[in-house]
C-alpha cells in the first residue's frame, strides 16, 4: 500500500524538496518547521518548481493540485497521524537528536528517518528506545532533479524498515541505494568530498582559476557539474557542516576542512543561495 501520509521535519531547501517529490507521488505531506517566513518561502519554492516542471511537460497534473497536498504547519499536529516522518533540519547533531527526542513521544508507531548527508545513524537513532524504526534517507540536492536516495541502516535498524524505506523511495520516484554500513558520509560524500576539498585547496594554492578547475574535471571526467560548481549549488555552509561531522568521527585529518571554505562561509558567501560563493551568481559582479 505504500506510504500515505508523511510528515517532514525542517522546510528548507531539502526538506521542501523532499516534501514536494512525495506530494507529486500523491501523498499528503505536513511539513513543519519553526517560522511561518520559512514556511512560506519553501511553499513559493515547491510552486516555481512545479510550474517549471508542469511547463516542461514532465509533470501532468497541475501544480496547484499537488501544493494541496502539503499542509505547512508550526507545530507538531499531524505527526502521530503520519505512517513516516523525515528529519530534515541542519546538519547538527545536537539539534537532530533534539527533534528525534520530541518525535520519541509525538510519533509512536511511525518510522522515522534522517536525512543526514554526513552523521551515522546509530548515533541519532540513540535518542529512541526503539532505534530498530530508524533509518537514514539522504536525498541529493535539489531534490526534484536528482534521482538518488541512499537508504542507510543503523547498527540496530530492523530490516523491515529498510524494506519501507526502499519502496518509499521507489513510490516517490527514485532510485534508491542501501547502505549497509553505518559509516559517516555514507557512499556519495565519502566519495566526492575528498575531490571538492583537493579542488578547494588547488584554489588556494593559484593553482588554477575554479572554471578551470571544474573545466577540468568536466572534460577528463564526464562530470555533468565540476566539484566547485557542485559545492556552490549545495551550499557551502552544508559542505563544511558535512565535513566537520565527518572529521569528528572519524578523525581523519583528510576530511578538516580548508581554510578557504571557513573563510567563504564566515563571510555569508554559501553558494547559489546566496549569489556568491566560489562563483558569483549576481549579475554585473
Amino acid at each position: 500500500m505504500g506510504i500515505e501520509r508523511l510528515f517532514v521535519v525542517g522546510a528548507g531547501f531539502m526538506g521542501g524538496g523532499i516534501a514536494q517529490v512525495a506530494a507529486q507521488a500523491g501523498i499528503r505531506v505536513t511539513l513543519r518547521d519553526v517560522g511561518r517566513e520559512i514556511l512560506d518561502r519553501a511553499v513559493k519554492s515547491m510552486g516555481w518548481s512545479l510550474a517549471k516542471l508542469h511547463e516542461k511537460g514532465r509533470l501532468a497534473e497541475a501544480p496547484e493540485a499537488v501544493l494541496e497536498r502539503v499542509t505547512p504547519t508550526l507545530d507538531w499536529s499531524g505527526a502521530g497521524e503520519a505512517d513516516l516522518v523525515i528529519e530534515a533540519v541542519p546538519e547538527r547533531l545536537e539539534l537532530k537528536l533534539e527533534v528525534f527526542r520530541e518525535l520519541e513521544a509525538r510519533a509512536p508507531s511511525a518510522l522515522l528517518a534522517s536525512n543526514t548527508s554526513s552523521i551515522p545513524i546509530t548515533r541519532l537513532a540513540a535518542a529512541l528506545s526503539d532505534p530498530g524504526r530508524m533509518m537514514g534517507l539522504h536525498f541529493f540536492s535539489p531534490v526534484p532533479l536528482m534521482p538518488l536516495v541512499e537508504v542507510i541502516h543503523g547498527l540496530r535498524t530492523r530490516p523491515a524498515t529498510v524494506e519501507a524505506g526502499l519502496a518509499f523511495v521507489r513510490q516517490v520516484g527514485k532510485e534508491p541505494v542501501e547502505v549497509r554500513a553505518d559509516v559517516a558520509g555514507f557512499i556519495a560524500n565519502r566519495v566526492a568530498v575528498p575531490t571538492m576539498i583537493e579542488a578547494i585547496q588547488l584554489l588556494e594554492q593559484n593553482v588554477a582559476p575554479a572554471e578551470e578547475i571544474d573545466r577540468a574535471m568536466r572534460l577528463g571526467y564526464g562530470w555533468k557539474m565540476g566539484p566547485l560548481e557542485t559545492a556552490d549549488m549545495t551550499g557551502l555552509d552544508v559542505i563544511h557542516d558535512v565535513l566537520v561531522a565527518i572529521h569528528q568521527e572519524t578523525g581523519d585529518p583528510r576530511y578538516a576542512p580548508p581554510r578557504l571554505l571557513k573563510r567563504l562561509v564566515a563571510a555569508g558567501h554559501l553558494g547559489r543561495k546566496t549569489g556568491q560563493g566560489f562563483y558569483s551568481y549576481v549579475p554585473n559582479q
